[in-house]
């Protein structure tokens, strides 16, 4: 298709403008080829006439479809071209608030100036690891992907961040570099990742200054190379600078500010610190007061010193010397205030004692005298003499300004080297990321040297930058396969030639400075002579000789010659420098230790300066010999910049274009004329014209076939879509130059996407048409047919009911016409007589008052006329006295004047004419003067006295004028008094009738008030009443109102309050258990981190491996339990080797032991805190107990005291058997105790001894319990008639006992089994019950299967054939497993009731035998009874107490660790064997333990539990099942500690039988905790592990894939691409993220979780969700349409789905999606109106502001048809919202955990029934 044939009618375009740049507007007529001119009309309505070039005939550039607009890569936009790109970053900027978009390869920043929450620690976790094109752009996915190139293609990388000065380059770099420390994740002990960081603040403070473009401008440019190892971590870096603007230290514009460092001092120089730099305000120092600005809004200098402060000491710089640097830089302000005067024209002088030359002398160490000499003086060497020679002042003042910028020069530079230093590790370096943070392209109304440097810069810059778009546009054309045609690029070589080649312009300054009159002026002459003829790119100016004019890649340039000599030398006074060396501070010295070596040229600025001096720092500082030392400052740049040039080709370079939207710093205004400016200058739009210049829309086949399947036929769509695209496209685009077939993706040229776009646009528009038409009929047919019977019925009932009402309303219009009639005549009759009575008062009072009032009018006149006279006359008098007085004083004043005139004429010529002329030259003129100033006062004075007679005749006139006005006012009033008298009789006999006339009126109304009056008081009395009696009953309603409101608000208010005090004390609950959670993570990571470390250590020693014996009796949760000689060795490597690597770095070490002290402390308080409550507790069982000791009496006394002496006897025993293996440990390392000696066999036999006395007191202490036992039972079964024996003989002897006593005791043990016969009976009944309820359970299953299996028939029936089948045979499987899971549940009933019966065989066999053997003893004599040993202490029938126990040796215990924890296999163990079983195993040893009452055995086992499940868990943490399984294990085994602790409270669901298994020696709450701990940490793993399976799964099943095919369409996405959201073979799927949580959920419920457990489980995983869809939601506005609005509620309701099925409902999973449901929902609604703001107001409770608005501002349609948000809209949410108290974070934690609580679950297994299979090869365990 021809481009001129999409110029139709309604075609947009863009035009120029001179204001706004371009301009859009609107065809109104088609375009016709041929014709000269377009018909517009602009948006604002008004038509315009375009014409066209009239050679070029170039149309105006077509604008591209508004659904393009807004797009994160300009390169996805179909038309490219200037007014696109303008648009674009516009339509971003202002409406979405982005300032972040790509350019193909760049990407550009506009500064917002405001800060923006988007540099979070969250948002640097959604891009870490993601694909460029997944995300919105950001600097953070620059960041990013050169990270994952370094890693990938082990390349080094570099950012290249450029622009003008304000435009952000500096914060994108920080942000950058702070990106590579987070990601990195380095454990390296010297924290190299801070001091990266830490470098920013101490470079701001010596580099950065105020500018008026910028508060925090950086005037030097940096190339910092982080460096990386092996694992990409960061191990060090180091920095390059360039430019430095020296000669800002000494100057600066208005509104612009010194380097921050000077006003950091200033603010602080009241701290106790700086009191001996002498500072005070910035205002009283030349260098800091130039700029009239040293203030910037929001800084606070004194914190930023704080800051800076800091940062030294982190990168090693210590106190001394950064009071050091201190002190050079406050002596350089001290030396900006040294005044230099002029001594003659030749010379100059400071004069003596200049306390601030003084102050300069007393901080650098050098004397006063030597440095005033040097300031005033300069020394000539020739080749035979030295000459001292006198400097004029302002020469001098340059001279010390130059010293000044070449001490701060030295300083600047000796700060980046120790910063290198310390950046610098010994670690070799694998690989590095440069960040290049440098001046972008620079043009003013005056550019010098410096602007000429910078722009050279950026044009091998831009050089580099055109080279590598051109290599990837030509990788990607090979790639694809597509032939390969030059695309015209611009080539800025010969620019740089002219610059650096030979004979350049830099050669040519060279030649200049080196030509002993070499001058500005020779050296523009030879510019002009070598290149103006030969070289196009170089101009002159045509009105001066002293510029020239260089066409650059952005702009031309004109650069004023004055001082590029000057600035080219950069020199300094020698002896200056020499009396610096010679100082008493070696800090100064130590700057200047170097100066004859120097590779650092320092400046002075040449008149009043320029803007900028330059300052190069070299890439090393190798010595330079004195030829070297003696290169100009273009030629050392020219280097540097070359090896600059040299590195980022070796790299693999990322482009950042920093753009400046306005210059007056206001937050989101946007400049396009400024905007256009920078875009030409910093390469984006040559990047837009090389793509354009081939094919710059690219598409997948798949994305192709999605976005135009509407295009079209059935017919068309073929198996291969490929082949498909090929000929959609050859149908509906004819010329095949337009577009190229790759292997992978189709080409388009520019435009030929927006054409597709028409086409598609206007076929849905027609079927949108065709939908509406239809469905439009049948609603207003349906409408019509029911108004109509409507109107009908209405008219009916309408008709009769006028009718009746219109001959109502006649009858009432002939009865009111009546009415009114005579009602009118009356009230009118009424109202006249009303009237005539109150005119005729009226008047008469009227009349009266117009009399009063005359009265009073002449006699008032009267008045007046005599005070005027009077005091017209004083007036008068007081006037003429004023004039007299003025007139004697003028007349004195010209009297005395005229006599001192005549005075001086007569002192004048008594002198000697001549003498006084000779003596005053000049004299003449200025008495020539005085005369004519004598002069001009005469004829002031003759002027007076004219005015003065003037004054007289007027008053004489006016005097005469006012005699006669009086006399004529006296005849006037004496005719007044006359006519006064008259009217005062008259009204004297007036005021009589009226009193008579008012009396009479006054009786009368008097008697009419009086009978009104009282009729009006009774009627109000009785209103009154009534009234009254109404609000007294409407007071009383009022009131029981009141009192039920009060009482039901009450009600509520404590209510309420009892809610919200619950609710705040669960969330204090929650917040405290999370925080120790918290501390719990933080306490596993730091022992990981110390094992890692331990690790490390022990694979660097090289000392022999051995063993080395440890304490078995350390607490748990100290490190792991060495039950091998593995970890003895590695234990005993890692303290051999602590003397080797303490010299390493033992800070990081410091701080993790201080760390793990802080941590143990907090967890010890909790502990205490639980301990205290334990203790109170024990407490009160404590007092109980002694109550019941007290009741028993005391006939035990004696062996309780013997028992305990005995059980100290055993505590000592251990001790000291313990102090004497520990003594024998000790004398064996030095061979003192060898065996064969004699100490070692006294030492044995000892022990032997110790042992075997050991032993005994054990058996004593056996024989003691039983004997207490049968005692007890005796005692119990006595009979009460018989009277009590002493307790002393049954603990002689028990043969003793009667005969009769024997036949009682046995008759007791029939009846008690009667009574365990009957109970057992009763047990069977109570067993055939359950197991009818259990089948009637098992028929209610049956038919809840039934329903379920309806239930996904009838969804299979909705599924396609393929995925019906697929389903059917997944719950086939999954009904299968679970009935093979109930048939092996019944089988292991089935086992344990046999072996319950054979055990219940047994014990009634025994006792049979027991009553066989108790008659038989019976028949024994006494004699034979003596003879007998006795053994009280097994007594058969007892044997019952020691079932549910594992016995095992002690040697056996490791084995027993790594049978049951290390080598175990979960998968096998949770299929074929009851849940817990290892948690249960473990328990029945631990049980044995405790019967044995062996403190070393429990603790042993415990602590090796633990450490075995915290180093299975270390090495294979990454496998859900392992840590499902001993999550499982470890609650189960804490669940048995506190079912079987003893406690009343964990004891109410036991049964009798487990009652009896409890713990009875030792209480275990303490390990109890340590073991909750550990469950705590396994389920942080759990949730990790999780996070880690679902995270690759979220966002591709949530948002990419399309669970509802066909409701989005794929839209273009530039060079920069996106994962596509087609379904290929390795995308995970919604059904992927359901099979998963599904497999989770199996696998817990297999390991046997505790329900409540997976419930939090299950809410934590659905938080994970709903949080990283939500957040990548927000920082994806490809993401952000209607269509995936819906997407997304539907994949929500998929999951909520999946919680029924499993039950999960209440477990709260669903609340934590609400935030995502509340998105979706935002995304649908519509955002026009009031009314819909309000509506999303409400809405949107679960979401912050900063979420909706960043929602709304994302907002894109996918289609035409769909419209984008408003700016006005936003702004009134924005409004609505203000009110809310909420986080400012834009992204959701993915990272938090909800707190996980262990409900307490006893269990109903019996202990005595467990089996122990062979497949755990357990044998050594003997079940007692």
């Amino acid at each position: 298709m021809a481009a001129s044939e999409l110029y139709t009618k309604r075609a947009r375009v863009w035009i120029p403008d001179a204001e706004e740049v371009w301009k859009s507007a609107e065809l109104t007529n088609d375009y016709k080829h041929g014709d000269v001119s377009l018909q517009l009309m602009l948006e604002d309505g008004t038509n315009l006439e375009h014409n066209l070039d009239p050679k070029t005939k170039n149309l105006p550039y077509l604008r591209n479809p508004d659904i393009l607009v807004g797009e994160n890569d300009l390169t996805a936009l179909s038309y490219l071209h200037e007014p696109a790109v303008l648009h674009n970053l516009k339509v971003r900027f202002m409406d979405s608030k982005l300032i972040y978009t790509y350019c193909g390869i760049v990407l550009v920043a506009i500064n917002p100036y405001e800060t923006l929450q988007i540099y979070g620690a969250d948002i640097i976790n959604a891009y870490s690891g993601q694909n460029m094109g997944d995300m919105d752009p950001h600097i953070f996915a620059v960041a990013e992907e050169a990270y994952k190139q370094m890693a990938r293609d082990e390349r080094n990388q570099s950012i290249i961040v450029s622009g003008e000065s304000g435009a952000g380059k500096t914060v994108s770099a920080k942000y950058a570099m702070r990106y590579f420390a987070t990601v990195s994740g380095t454990t390296s002990e010297a924290n190299v990742e801070q001091k990266v960081l830490a470098s920013n603040p101490i470079m701001e403070a010596i580099g950065n200054a105020k500018t008026t473009r910028n508060d925090n401008s950086s005037r030097f440019g940096k190339y910092i190379e982080i460096g990386f190892d092996t694992r990409y971590r960061i191990i060090g870096a180091n920095m390059r600078t360039y430019l430095l603007e020296k000669s800002r230290v000494v100057f600066q514009a208005d509104e612009e500010r010194n380097y921050h460092i000077f006003y950091q001092l200033c603010a602080s120089s009241h701290l106790p610190d700086y009191k001996n730099l002498k500072l005070s305000n910035a205002k009283d120092f030349l260098y800091t007061r130039q700029g009239r600005s040293p203030v910037i809004d929001g800084v606070d200098d004194t914190k930023e010193l704080s800051a800076t402060r800091n940062a030294f000491t982190l990168l090693g710089i210590n106190e001394s010397n950064q009071l050091g640097l201190f002190q050079v830089l406050a002596a350089i302000l001290h030396l900006g205030n040294v005044e230099i005067k002029d001594r003659d024209s030749d010379s100059s002088v400071i004069p003596p004692n200049n306390r601030h030359l003084t102050a300069f002398c007393e901080l650098v160490g050098v004397t006063y005298q030597d440095m005033s000499q040097w300031l005033c003086h300069r020394k000539l060497k020739t080749a035979t003499e030295t000459y001292i020679k006198t400097l004029p002042r302002l020469q001098a003042t340059n001279a010390r300004d130059a010293l000044s910028k070449h001490i701060y020069a030295k300083l600047f530079n000796w700060i980046v080297e120790h910063v290198n230093k310390a950046l610098i590790t010994n670690i070799k370096q694998h690989s590095f990321i440069g960040v290049l943070d440098i001046y972008g392209f620079e043009t003013f109304e005056i550019n010098s040297f410096e602007q000429f440097c910078i722009n050279y810069a950026n044009e091998k810059l831009q050089q580099q930058f055109n080279m590598h778009v051109f290599k990837l546009e030509q990788e990607e054309y090979m790639r694809e396969q597509i032939p390969w045609t030059l695309i015209d690029f611009y080539d800025n070589q010969p620019c740089i030639n002219l610059i650096e080649a030979k004979m350049g312009v830099l050669d040519l300054l060279d030649e200049e400075c080196k030509m002993p009159k070499g001058s500005d002026d020779s050296w523009a002459q030879k510019l002009y002579n070598t290149h103006l003829k030969t070289c196009s790119l170089f101009e002159k100016p045509r009105m001066s000789n002293r510029a020239f004019i260089i066409q650059h890649f952005a702009d031309k340039v004109e650069y004023q010659c004055d001082g590029f000599l000057e600035k080219n030398k950069d020199t300094v006074n020698e002896e200056q420098i020499n009396v610096l060396k010679a100082s008493k501070f070696h800090l100064l010295v130590e700057l200047f230790h170097d100066e004859a070596k120097a590779t650092s040229p320092t400046g002075q600025a040449a008149g009043t300066g320029g803007r900028t001096r330059l300052s190069i720092k070299p890439v090393k500082g190798r010595e330079k010999s004195s030829k070297e030392h003696k290169k100009t400052v273009g030629c050392q740049f020219r280097n540097s910049l070359q090896m600059l040039m040299e590195t980022l080709n070796a790299t693999t370079p990322h482009y950042v274009r920093c753009i400046k939207p306005n210059d007056f710093k206001l937050a989101f205004s946007f400049d396009p004329k400024r905007a256009v400016q920078q875009l030409r200058a910093c390469g984006v739009l040559e990047t837009i014209r090389i793509s354009a210049a081939g094919f710059p829309s690219r598409w997948t086949y798949q994305e192709f076939f999605s976005r135009y399947r509407v295009l079209m036929k059935q017919k068309d769509v073929l198996p291969d879509k490929k082949l498909t695209c090929r000929n959609v496209l050859e149908k509906l685009v004819e010329d095949q130059d337009k577009y190229q077939f790759g292997k992978t993706k189709i080409f388009f040229r520019a435009g030929q996407v927006a054409y597709l776009e028409k086409l598609r646009a206007d076929k849905l528009r027609v079927a949108c048409i065709r939908i509406q038409k239809t469905i439009r009929c049948w609603l207003a047919r349906k409408s019509y047919l029911r108004k109509r019977s409507a109107a009908i019925t209405i008219q009916r009932f309408t008709r009769g009911y006028q009718a009746r009402r219109l001959a109502k309303f006649m009858r009432r219009t002939q009865a009111a016409t009546t009415i009114q009639k005579n009602q009118r005549m009356v009230v009118e009759r009424k109202r006249y007589r009303q009237k005539q009575a109150a005119a005729l008062v009226m008047q008469t009072i009227l009349r009266a008052y117009m009399a009063r009032q005359m009265y009073q009018a002449l006699l008032r006149e009267q008045k007046v006329v005599i005070i005027q006279k009077r005091v017209r006359g004083w007036l008068a008098r007081c006037w003429y006295k004023r004039c007299l007085e003025s007139i004697v004083y003028l007349q004195c004043c010209i009297r005395r004047m005229r006599a001192r005139q005549e005075l001086k004429k007569l002192k004048i010529e008594a002198r000697s004419v001549e003498h006084f002329k000779k003596l005053n030259k000049g004299m003449e003129n200025k008495i020539m003067q005085l005369q004519r100033k004598i002069d001009e006062h005469t004829k002031e004075n003759r002027l007076v006295k004219e005015k003065l007679v003037v004054l007289e005749t007027s008053y004489t006139t006016e005097s005469e004028r006012m005699r006669a006005e009086v006399n004529r006012l006296r005849g006037v009033e004496e005719d007044a008094k006359n006519k006064g008298i008259r009217v005062t009789s008259l009204l004297e006999e007036l005021e009589k009738l009226k009193k008579e006339l008012s009396s009479t009126q006054k009786e009368k109304k008097t008697i009419e008030d009086w009978a009104k009056t009282y009729r009006h008081e009774m009627e109000k009395m009785v209103s009154e009443l009534k009234e009254q009696n109404g609000s007294l009953k409407k007071e009383k309603d009022d009131l029981n109102r009141l009192i039920q409101e009060q009482s039901q608000q009450m009600t509520e208010k404590m209510a309420r309050a009892i809610v919200q005090e619950t609710q705040q004390l669960e969330t204090d609950l929650n917040e405290e258990r999370s925080r120790y959670q918290n501390l719990l993570t933080e306490h596993r990571r730091l022992e990981e981190k110390y094992d890692d470390l331990k690790e490390a250590m022990a694979s660097s020693n090289v000392s022999k491996p051995g063993h080395r014996r440890t304490d078995s009796n350390h607490s748990s949760n100290e490190s792991e339990y060495t039950y091998n000689s593995e970890y003895a060795e590695l234990e005993e490597g890692s303290r051999a080797a602590e003397d080797v690597t303490r010299g390493i770095d033992t800070s990081l070490t410091l701080k993790l032991q201080k760390r793990l002290t802080e941590l143990e402390q907090e967890k010890q308080s909790l502990r205490n805190e639980l301990e205290n409550k334990e203790d109170q507790f024990q407490r009160a069982r404590a007092r109980d107990d002694v109550e019941f000791k007290k009741a028993r009496g005391a006939e035990l006394e004696y062996e309780s005291l013997k028992r305990q002496e005995l059980e100290s006897e055993n505590k000592k025993l251990k001790h000291d058997l313990v102090e004497i293996r520990q003594s024998l440990l000790g004398k064996a390392a030095t061979g003192a105790g060898a065996p064969g000696s004699p100490a070692y066999k006294v030492v044995l036999e000892q022990l032997n001894a110790s042992c075997e006395e050991l032993e005994v007191r054990k058996e004593e202490v056996l024989i003691l319990r039983s004997q207490l036992v049968s005692q007890k039972e005796a005692m119990h079964h006595k009979d009460e008639k018989e009277t009590m024996t002493e307790p002393s003989v049954y603990v002689e002897d028990v043969s003793k006992l009667k005969d009769a006593g024997e036949l009682k005791q046995a008759y007791v043990g029939l009846k008690d089994t009667n009574r365990l016969l009957e109970h057992q009976l009763q047990t069977q009944r109570r067993g055939y019950d359950n197991e009818v309820e259990s089948l009637r359970g098992e028929l209610q299953n049956v038919k809840e299967e039934n329903n379920r299996q309806q239930q996904l028939l009838a969804q299979n029936l909705q599924l396609p054939p393929e995925a019906r089948i697929e389903a059917s045979l997944q719950h086939e499987i999954t009904r299968l497993t679970n009935e093979n899971l109930d048939l092996m549940e019944q089988l292991e009933k089935q086992d344990r009731t046999i072996r319950k019966l054979k055990k219940q065989l047994k014990v009634y066999s025994k006792r049979i035998g027991e009553m066989g053997a108790g008659q038989t003893e019976g028949q024994t004599s006494p004699g034979q009874m003596v003879d007998e040993p006795i053994h009280p202490v097994n007594i058969p029938r007892r044997e019952k107490d020691f079932q549910g126990m594992l016995e095992y040796k002690k040697e056996d215990e490791l084995k027993l660790v790594k049978n049951l924890i290390l080598e175990l296999k979960p998968r096998g163990v949770a299929v074929n064997l009851i849940p817990g079983l290892p948690a249960y195993i473990l328990f029945m040893c631990l049980r044995h333990a405790d019967y044995n009452n062996d403190d070393q055995k429990v603790r042993t086992l415990l602590t090796s539990t633990i450490n075995s499940i915290k180093k299975i868990l270390k090495k294979r943490g990454d496998d859900f099942e392992t840590v499902s399984f001993w999550l499982a294990n470890t609650c189960r085994f804490l669940h048995c500690l506190k079912q079987y602790s003893g406690d009343e409270a964990f004891m109410k669901h036991n049964t009798q039988r487990q009652n009896e298994h409890s713990l009875s020696n030792f209480d275990l709450a303490e390990y109890r905790q340590v073991i909750s701990d550990l469950a705590i940490q396994i389920y942080q793993q759990l949730i990790k592990c999780m996070e880690n399976i679902l995270q690759p799964m979220i966002v591709s099943g949530m948002l990419e894939h399309e669970t509802i095919q066909g409701v989005s369409g794929v839209k273009p996405t530039g060079l920069r691409k996106r994962t596509s959201s087609i379904a290929d073979e390795g995308t995970y799927t919604l059904d992927s993220i359901l099979r998963q949580l599904g497999a989770f959920h199996s696998t817990m419920c297999q390991h046997g979780t505790d329900p409540e457990l997976i419930k939090q489980v299950v809410k934590q995983q659905f938080y994970i969700i709903g949080a990283v869809t939500l957040n990548n939601l927000l920082l994806r506005k490809d993401m952000c349409s209607w269509s995936k609005g819906m997407q997304i509620r539907y994949n929500v309701s998929q999951l909520e789905e999946w919680l029924r099925d499993k039950g999960l409902m209440t477990c709260g999973a669903k609340e934590t999606l609400e935030p995502l449901i509340q998105a979706a929902q935002l995304l649908q609604v519509k955002k026009k109106t009031d009314e819909d703001a309000e509506a999303i107001c409400s809405m949107c409770l679960a979401l912050t502001t900063a979420q909706i608005v960043k929602v709304l501002n994302l907002y894109t349609p996918v289609n035409e048809f769909e419209e984008r948000v408003s700016v006005s809209f936003i702004r009134t949410i924005q409004t609505r919202l203000r009110d809310r108290c909420e986080s400012p974070q834009l992204l959701m934690d993915t990272k938090m955990i909800y707190p996980v609580t262990f409900p307490f679950s006893p269990s109903s297994l019996a202990l005595e029934t467990i089996q122990i299979p062979s497949s755990l090869n357990l044998a050594f365990l003997t079940r007692v």
